[in-house]
């Protein structure tokens, strides 16, 4: 299956990040590697993650306190927004 992404999309990984260049060296680049696994994964089998309410679904990362919600559309999935598990529950549900 296909992957898109909303613009913000890129904003909230870039932010991401930056906090994790910042933190420590690879640190970014172990986020970055695990997010596009678990995307990539998601492409394969979208039914395999959590019902997230309306009809976004959500994969938590591994390693790190992120997830991202998706929706699956027909011949591919469309990644929404990529957000710390604390974060408003609220934040990225109005994207398309």
């Amino acid at each position: 299956m296909r992957v898109t992404y909303n613009a913000l999309v890129q904003k909230d990984v870039n932010r991401i990040l930056q906090r994790y260049d910042s933190m420590s060296v690879g640190l970014g680049d172990a986020f970055w590697d695990e997010l596009n696994s678990k995307i990539a994964a998601t492409a394969q089998n979208p039914g395999h993650s959590h019902p997230a309410g309306g009809d976004f679904r959500r994969v938590n990362l591994s390693r790190f306190p992120y997830h991202f919600l998706f929706r699956i559309l027909p011949g591919r999935i469309r990644v929404a927004v990529v957000r710390h598990h604390k974060r408003n529950p609220a934040y990225g549900r109005k994207r398309r």
